[in-house]
């Protein structure tokens, strides 16, 4: 290897580290703004009234900031989304990766990245449209800006994640498997249910914590479609509140530096560390799914 060569190859492997480096210390930074910022709010308002406090009215005398409402209302719509998302996203992957060939494997995986590409906004304004619509006549409902409606949504937005990561997982089982499964007598739906879906366990789990991962942090099209009411979710079929939404909502109307404004700082710690857990969780199981 020349002198150029090994130069070259160290300017690329320092720009490499710089980068890793660098998105390790942006992401630190960020949470230490948000720390700074937010931190001020539990001098006047206890942590616990924060967290389970059961009503969010900022601006009353004397304000309210309790996010409970909040974190159900994002707990809720993204456990519904998971209910329409994983499903649905296992089963596309599964026949992306076991049953199409050819043209139609290459078109079905182009569509689902394509997909991945609408903006968040775009999909909000179809269940402004059209979702919110529908689920109103057919539940007979006052309004249609419901959790089921962001619930549904949402999980369009996480699909394209479970589908992707799902198909990687399966197709990263060894072939040995299958030809052993069929070897002894399994049917092709007998092989894929009960010998690569718990093989690939491991990237399938880590699929949907990204999915769900995607839906948490999501604040357009949640907060287009499920009505913003902070108030205590009993059912799919009422308007809800997220946390994101929250943010996006107020804090173009908040006075720097007062209550209301760190407050929705806290609100952002709060995410930040929800993020960081389901992040981690998957990358726990990918690297597991790795060894």
């Amino acid at each position: 290897m020349t002198r150029g060569q090994r130069f070259r190859e160290g300017c690329i492997e320092g720009l490499i580290r710089f980068s890793g480096l660098s998105s390790i210390v942006i992401v630190v930074l960020i949470f230490l703004f948000l720390l700074r910022e937010g931190i001020a709010l539990f001098h006047t308002v206890p942590l616990g009234d924060f967290v389970m406090g059961q009503r969010w009215y900022p601006i009353s005398e004397p304000p309210r900031f309790g996010i409970l409402p909040l974190l159900l209302g994002s707990a809720v719509v993204t456990a519904g989304a998971a209910v329409f998302s994983v499903p649905i996203g296992v089963a596309s992957a599964l026949f992306i990766s076991e049953i199409a060939k050819g043209w139609v494997k290459e078109a079905l995986k182009t569509g689902i990245e394509l997909f991945a590409a609408i903006p968040s906004v775009v999909l909000g304004f179809l269940g402004i449209t059209l979702l919110a619509p529908l689920i109103r006549q057919v539940f007979n409902l006052p309004t249609g800006l419901t959790a089921l409606t962001g619930s549904i949504t949402l999980a369009f937005m996480a699909m394209p994640t479970i589908v992707s990561i799902t198909e990687d997982a399966l197709a990263a089982v060894p072939r040995g498997y299958r030809e052993a499964a069929l070897a002894l007598g399994a049917t092709r739906w007998q092989m894929m249910v009960r010998v690569l879906l718990p093989a690939a366990g491991s990237g399938i789990l880590a699929a949907v914590m990204l999915g769900i991962g995607r839906v948490i942090g999501e604040t357009m099209a949640v907060m287009m479609v499920t009505g913003n009411a902070p108030v205590i979710p009993h059912t799919l079929l009422r308007p809800v509140r997220t946390l994101t939404a929250t943010i996006a909502a107020e804090m173009g109307e908040t006075v720097r530096g007062s209550d209301h404004y760190v407050a929705l700082f806290a609100i952002g710690i709060v995410l930040f560390v929800i993020s960081f857990m389901i992040n981690l969780i998957a990358d726990l199981f990918l690297h597991r799914e790795r060894a």
